[in-house]
């Protein structure tokens, strides 16, 4: 059946969901922007005398457009806009006295915690899952760490450090070359995925037991389990490649190959693709050669064919091979630059793909950032109108009027520093 975005007047799947976000950077904030986009109510708390990582980084956009330095006090970082909609910011000093009362206050309102510090320090700060159960017995809360709680306390986790450490490096590039750094920060992507699952299987429990708990999100164990799921040691003691480069020599034909102009992504695994491919190809002697006319074959003769296929390509236009595959039903696409890849009209109308906005500016629509990429049939997906452009944008709002706040303990905890 196919599924298309619902109306507007039409709710979406968490919404009377209320997360607390202690999250900064980009894992933490990409799960947090994950259940903003789904309908939950996020309250992210930014330390008053900074605010998140993610306000500094560069590009900015704003009145000239888009710019490498931020040139102006409206600039917001692309960065900011994309992770921070849909959600409602206040300023909370955590190591102020006052902010283990307010943190309290915030659990006590809320169904969902989520942290991304280097293991051990939401405890050091008070604001740990401890705390956050004595406040709320019921909370979910997720922790996202780069080698899991307790496991190394205090050790900094950054993307490229995680993929360098789960052998992901290795998975990509020829043999002899330097390992491949994944373009698109995979470990930070991946983590938040599966944190979010975490908290929505501890909702089911507990509206099933009453119970909350503590879920568990390590970087290391995200990306590492991708890895896993090919098995490089079976290849290499099978004389086959450890790196798998522009192709997948298991699956020959598979992979990428040059063409005049470009490159074409084809997939011919199986006995009726690869003969198509062969005819197409001007080659159909392949399908009776020993070394192709099987899988087995193609897979140990991997590096033969490859060569071949890529002669053939080399010598047309991408959209010349494209065509002639396509009318064939082999599998293939041309390799598009992200930026083109962003703008495929199927992603941007099921919103995969939304415009980056600027609150005060307009944006090229070109400019675009990630959505939501799940469609129900009865409920829509989509960000709150709202954005803490400025740190403790929504402190009003949520102390005073979620909280019960009076205006003088507001000005009180602004006095002291505590927001």
């Amino acid at each position: 059946m196919s599924v298309t975005q619902s109306s507007v007047s039409a709710p979406r799947p968490l919404e009377g969901l209320r997360v607390i976000d202690l999250t900064r950077a980009l894992a933490g904030p990409y799960a947090t922007l994950l259940l903003a986009g789904l309908g939950a109510e996020i309250i992210k708390i930014e330390d008053p005398k900074g605010g998140d990582l993610a306000r500094e980084n560069s590009p900015y956009v704003g009145r000239d457009g888009v710019t490498v330095m931020r040139a102006h006090p409206d600039d917001l970082s692309v960065s900011h806009l994309t992770r921070a909609r849909g959600k409602k910011g206040v300023s909370l000093n955590l190591k102020a006295p006052e902010a283990r009362e307010v943190f309290a206050d915030l659990v006590r309102s809320a169904d969902v915690v989520i942290e991304n510090f280097t293991s051990g320090t939401a405890d050091r700060l008070g604001v740990g899952y401890a705390a956050a159960q004595a406040a709320n017995p019921g909370i979910i809360y997720c922790a996202l760490s780069g080698f899991g709680a307790g496991g190394s306390d205090g050790s900094k986790a950054m993307d490229v450090l995680i993929q360098a450490l789960s052998g992901a490096m290795y998975t990509s590039g020829e043999e002899g070359t330097p390992p491949v750094r994944i373009g698109i920060p995979m470990a930070d992507m991946l983590a938040p995925v599966f944190g979010v699952i975490g908290i929505l299987a501890a909702l089911q429990h507990r509206e099933k037991t009453g119970l909350g708990q503590f879920v568990d999100v390590s970087m290391l164990g995200a990306l590492t389990s991708f890895v896993a799921i090919e098995n490089w040691r079976a290849m290499e003691m099978a004389g086959m490649s450890g790196r798998t480069g522009l192709t997948v020599h298991r699956l020959s034909p598979f992979g990428v190959f040059r063409c005049a102009d470009g490159y074409v992504a084809i997939v011919a695994v199986h006995e009726g693709l690869a003969r198509s491919l062969f005819r197409i190809m001007g080659e159909p002697g392949f399908a009776d050669d020993p070394r192709y006319n099987s899988r087995d074959g193609r897979v140990a003769n991997a590096v033969g064919l490859e060569a071949q296929i890529e002669a053939w390509t080399s010598s047309l236009p991408t959209a010349e091979v494209v065509r002639l595959l396509e009318a064939e039903g082999v599998p293939v696409a041309p390799v598009r630059h992200p930026s083109e890849g962003m703008l495929d009209p199927r992603v941007v109308a099921r919103g995969e793909t939304m415009a980056v906005k600027h609150p005060r500016y307009d944006t090229d629509e070109l400019l675009r950032t990630v959505g939501i990429p799940i469609q129900f049939s009865g409920c829509r997906t989509g960000f709150d109108d709202v954005l803490p452009v400025e740190i403790g944008q929504h402190n009003a709002s949520v102390y005073g009027e979620t909280l019960g706040y009076s205006a003088e303990r507001l000005e009180q905890l602004r006095a002291a520093g505590t927001i």
